[in-house]
């Protein structure tokens, strides 16, 4: 058979994938490779593995910014460390390949149990940060609603990106489509 229709180029070009989120996409699983690697996992490791660098970033960042979970992380948070470390970690670099090279439609099922993934931990986290009483925690925590309101900014992305992701996956042409396999 022949390929496209002569009618078929606008639809194509109206389904075509967008490709300014594909960049952000890849931007973002790009730039998480190393924030997992290097800061997102020490919790997991043993004192004193992590390089000295690496330890005082990451409590530099914990003191700026007042989050006592990534010094001491209570066990659901420990939790979802771990779910970035065997779950997470290895599809960035796929994810990465994916919305770098664009158009590549067989991202979606996998980007769409991703984003609903971080999505639903990222509103525990969120959650913890506004309600959670922090007084009782050994490193400092936010105290005022300023203070949350910083640290809310910083995992937000986390949670923005992903549903982006979400809804493009879901709402976008380009991934909806589904390639018609003839019939033998």
């Amino acid at each position: 058979g022949g390929g496209a229709s002569a009618g078929g180029g606008a639809s194509a070009a109206m389904a075509a994938a967008p490709r300014w989120r594909e960049r952000l996409f890849a931007l973002y699983f790009l730039s998480h490779i190393p924030i997992t690697a290097l800061i997102d996992l020490q919790p997991l490791l043993p004192a004193g593995i992590a390089p000295r660098a690496l330890t005082d970033l990451l409590q530099q960042y914990a003191t700026a910014f007042r989050d006592p979970m990534m010094l001491q992380p209570p066990e659901w948070f420990k939790a979802f460390i771990y779910c970035e470390a065997f779950l997470q970690l290895p599809f960035f670099p796929v994810a990465a390949y994916a919305f770098l090279k664009g158009s590549c439609r067989w991202i979606r099922t996998p980007a769409i149990i991703y984003s609903t993934h971080v999505a639903t931990t990222l509103f525990a986290i969120l959650a913890h940060i506004l309600f959670h009483d922090f007084s009782k925690s050994e490193h400092a925590g936010p105290q005022t609603l300023r203070e949350r309101l910083v640290l809310l900014s910083i995992y937000l992305p986390y949670l923005l990106i992903p549903l982006l992701l979400l809804f493009t996956m879901l709402c976008n042409p380009h991934y909806k489509h589904v390639e018609k396999r003839k019939r033998k």
